[in-house]
């Protein structure tokens, strides 16, 4: 490290939020995300399949829909505002065996998880560029390590964490990219599982508004500081290392 590097002045500030969108926006994380984005001056705006019950701005859309996602962005943008950050919280999952889940539903863990995220991003890339703004992808710690019966969950985070390094590559200099690894958390997402695929009463979970905490500081990093990558999870977190 050269002294003149050494004098140059540090960026500290925190960024201002500005709009952020959140797939997934109605529940679980997606939902902690925009308590906390509002909490942080931000304005939050929705992306999801039904509303948030708290009254913030949305647009219903099908992430497996591509055509249905560009006219939810497009609308959204109508009403809010371009986007300066973009949460992909949205997320579903088809527990069982490989040879026990219809393939429809299989695949439509893949166009949630992966194609809505990268069609949500694709729809809002020209606004966050012109903005220089943040994008955070949600994966998971099963993007880290697969494990049976979860083979369309597995694959389709496995690819968002992929994509987001990728991503992030690409846009160097231009816009942020986050990868968020949550563990497991205590929201709806386990909900109508049959008990095998359901946490026990004594699994240790994170809070989501914990995990949104993190998603807030990917967010407000100064110009020329990026978090790329960002594992949260319980102590505790079975599926982690």
């Amino acid at each position: 490290m050269t002294t003149a590097s050494l004098d140059r002045p540090i960026a500290t500030d925190l960024r201002p939020l500005g709009t952020v969108f959140v797939t997934g926006g109605a529940s679980g994380l997606g939902a902690a995300v925009v308590a906390a984005v509002g909490a942080a001056g931000g304005t939050p705006a929705v992306l999801d399949r039904r509303p948030p019950v708290n009254g913030t701005v949305y647009g219903e859309v099908d992430l497996a829909d591509p055509d249905a996602v560009t006219a939810a962005v497009d609308a959204l943008v109508d009403r809010v505002g371009p986007p300066s950050a973009v949460v992909t919280a949205a997320g579903i999952d088809a527990c069982g065996r490989l040879a026990d889940v219809p393939a429809q539903e299989w695949e439509r863990v893949v166009q949630v998880n992966l194609f809505g995220t990268v069609r949500v991003i694709r729809a809002c890339l020209p606004a966050l560029t012109a903005a220089r703004g943040r994008i955070v992808t949600v994966a998971s710690t099963l993007a880290l390590r697969g494990v049976s019966d979860a083979t369309a969950y597995c694959a389709s985070k496995f690819a968002v964490r992929g994509f987001s390094h990728a991503l992030a590559a690409e846009l160097a200099g231009q816009v942020g990219v986050t990868v968020l690894v949550p563990g497991g958390m205590r929201t709806p997402f386990f909900d109508g599982r049959t008990e095998q695929y359901r946490p026990g009463p004594d699994a240790d979970l994170a809070d989501p508004r914990a995990v949104a905490g993190g998603v807030i500081t990917a967010l407000r990093q100064p110009p020329g500081t990026e978090i790329r990558e960002l594992l949260i999870m319980p102590a505790g977190e079975t599926s982690w290392p």
